[in-house]
């Protein structure tokens, strides 16, 4: 099949085309369910039912403290007007870094952290009235761990899929000490945000990151592999350690992958016999655990791999290689898989994911989603590179400004791949595209 180009004039042709593919997409009448405020918890209250995505900038110090750049992404995004910035991911580990300009809070680094979130939650309050809710997305890169400027996987078991692009070896496979080890590190990863000004840590377990490739560790030996309860006891274990600092101004959370796109046994969200098809019933099991077994209140859910399934995760008109299948399945498979969990999970508040493919009709899908009881609050990654006020394009006009969107082009992709300062390069080119180039001239 070839790239799909988003050629549609109005929703109308969007609507007829999902129909045609045989996919449902929840898009709503208006958009004003996305001004509602959101109840989550006793303390947490959101002021609309939109927020930013995790989005890694590649911007950092050296030491892992934000840059002025780093800084300038995150000011932006609050005086757009999001409720909630759910920020990229901060290592917990040297080892665990994903490249030397991957953000990694620490005690060296603490004061910096805190005048940074400050200057973010003024900037929210002097544009809009209200600061943004800052979580923390602690993280271990594991099979992207690149500290020092090259390769140093650290994974849970051997992936074929995932060796296709970067290679590993059994030396490479983390040993359960290691993984005991690391569990009280998300602990200490915790006590750092809070002391950092953040409202909320998120103990990651997504996109092929190391606790999300411990979820289909179906074929390792031990205390973190095989059997379902020892494939989710990292997370488990992590989430515990940081449910210590938990209190009523700081909360505890996590990102969840609930489909990686693969087969049985090298998938999250699949059943063995069953090829690649979704199937969820571990993965609301495991939400309904964090619910009930661990006083999880929210948890953002997303699929696939930015690196190896690509358009599960961010469908695109152009990218690193062509999909069997049309932009709009994997638009549909996200939010539909995300209520799947939500219907079987009510009272877990849920952020969903993805739906910058669709441009300016992203805001009425999202809506739609909420509508239909999909999912509570939608993130926007790729679109807040693109247009970090909309929100307030929302809350002011209704819709968002067709010349602002993003036009999944796959180019801030390419720039974090390549370790590169990542932004968008057709809405911010003035700063961005000066990198873009550099990356071209590097890969002639």
């Amino acid at each position: 099949m070839r790239h799909e180009r988003f050629n549609y004039k109005n929703l109308d042709e969007i609507k007829n085309k999902a129909k045609e593919l045989g996919v449902y997409l929840p898009f709503a009448e208006t958009t004003s369910i996305l001004k509602e405020k959101l109840f989550v918890s006793h303390g947490v209250n959101w002021e609309n039912r939109m927020g930013i995505a995790p989005m890694e900038g590649a911007d950092s110090l050296p030491n892992g403290a934000p840059s002025e750049l780093t800084t300038r992404r995150y000011v932006r995004e609050a005086i757009g007007g999001s409720s909630v910035i759910w920020f990229e991911a901060i290592s917990i580990v040297m080892e665990g870094r994903s490249s030397a300009h991957q953000l990694m809070l620490t005690e060296e680094n603490l004061e910096e952290y805190k005048e940074f979130t400050e200057k973010i939650k003024e900037a929210g309050r002097k544009a809009n009235g209200f600061a943004p809710y800052l979580i923390m997305q602690a993280n271990h890169s594991g099979r992207y761990s690149n500290p020092d400027g090259k390769p140093a996987p650290l994974i849970a078991y051997r992936h074929p899929e995932y060796e296709k692009l970067r290679k590993a070896d059994d030396s490479c496979i983390v040993t359960d000490d290691y993984l005991k080890g690391l569990e009280e590190s998300f602990g200490e990863a915790a006590l750092l945000a809070k002391k950092a000004g953040f409202d909320s840590v998120d103990i990651k377990s997504c996109h092929g990151y190391l606790l999300a490739e411990l979820s289909s560790a179906y074929n390792r030996p031990g205390e973190y592999g095989g059997s379902y309860e020892n494939r989710t006891r990292m997370l488990k274990n992590g989430i515990a350690a940081a449910k210590v600092y938990e209190d009523s101004d700081f909360k505890v959370t996590a990102r969840i992958g609930i489909y990686d796109g693969f087969a049985y046994p090298y998938g999250f969200g699949v059943k063995e016999g069953e090829g690649n098809v979704p199937n969820l019933e571990e993965p609301i099991r495991l939400i309904r655990e964090l619910k009930e077994d661990y006083q999880i209140d929210m948890v953002n859910l997303t699929m696939g791999n930015p690196y190896v399934s690509t358009h599960v995760t961010r469908p695109y008109d152009a990218g690193k290689y062509i999909p069997d299948e049309h932009p709009l399945f994997g638009i549909a498979r996200m939010i539909n898989g995300i209520g799947e969990v939500k219907k079987a999970v009510p009272d877990m508040i849920i952020s969903a994911s993805g739906p910058s493919y669709l441009r300016q009709y992203s805001d009425l899908l999202s809506a739609g989603a909420i509508e239909e009881g999909l999912c509570d609050h939608m993130l926007f990654g790729r679109m807040s590179f693109a247009n970090p006020e909309f929100p307030k394009q929302i809350m002011e006009t209704g819709r968002f400004d067709a010349k602002q969107v993003c036009v999944a082009c796959g180019k801030c992709g390419d720039l974090i791949r390549a370790g590169k300062h990542t932004g968008c390069i057709v809405r911010d080119s003035a700063t961005y595209l000066k990198y873009y180039r550099e990356f071209q001239e590097e890969n002639k």
